[in-house]
């Protein structure tokens, strides 16, 4: 069960939450306003309603996570997003993530490799407010070609290595951002596509995610 539910409550939570991030280093005012504004809640079950506004990950189904405020907040102010641009999200997961990124003006395409999570993200109460999200099933390896290239690609697991194939669906001076490293902790990176169609690369914090795995879990209608 999850409550729909937004009270004042439930927005001064998020008010502390966003405080909170400003004193860990996060100043682009676009990222706290969309945190500010999106019911976190909404997205868990009704029984972590009274944490869903610490800064934490909270598991979903399918073993995934909501990610941590913070995180969401480091990534989407890496990506420097503009207003209208294409932003490929590797990793539907909750959807949290990709609503923030609708919710600064990002046009977002966003795939979910677990079939499970896709399908049941399909009823979820605030797709309908956010119709710039569209929502694939499929391998986050592969990205989505017949949409390339992007303004942005945001990858939202831990990756052994950086994909080519999104690499390729970057326009030229396009940005990723992308948690790279096996084990339990990734080093946060940054790839800009040059004129030459090599890359450069940013290094930022580390982070632990779950692993990005190839291919997709379970079976297309």
């Amino acid at each position: 069960m999850r409550n729909y539910e937004d009270s004042y409550r439930h927005k001064g939570l998020r008010k502390q939450l966003v405080d909170q991030l400003r004193q860990k280093g996060i100043t682009d005012e676009r990222v706290l306003e969309a945190i500010n504004t999106i019911p976190r809640h909404f997205f868990l079950d009704s029984a972590f309603e009274k944490v869903a506004y610490e800064d934490k990950a909270f598991p979903i189904a399918e073993g995934q996570t909501i990610s941590q405020p913070y995180t969401v907040a480091y990534q989407s102010q890496l990506l420097e997003i503009k207003l209208h641009e294409k932003v490929l999200e590797i990793g539907t997961g909750s959807g949290y993530q990709a609503i923030v990124l609708s919710e600064i003006g990002a046009k977002v395409f966003t795939i979910e490799r677990q079939k499970n999570l896709f399908d049941e993200h399909r009823q979820f109460i605030l797709r309908k407010k956010y119709p710039n999200i569209k929502y694939f099933y499929g391998d986050g390896y592969e990205g989505l070609p017949t949409f390339s290239p992007f303004d942005k690609i945001i990858v939202t697991a831990a990756a052994p290595y950086i994909p080519p194939k999104l690499v390729e669906q970057l326009k030229t001076g396009g940005k990723m951002v992308i948690p790279v490293g096996e084990g339990g902790i990734q080093r946060m990176l940054r790839i800009t596509r040059e004129k030459d169609g090599s890359t450069s690369e940013e290094s930022f914090d580390t982070f632990s995610f779950v692993p990005m795995v190839e291919g997709r879990n379970g079976h297309a209608n």
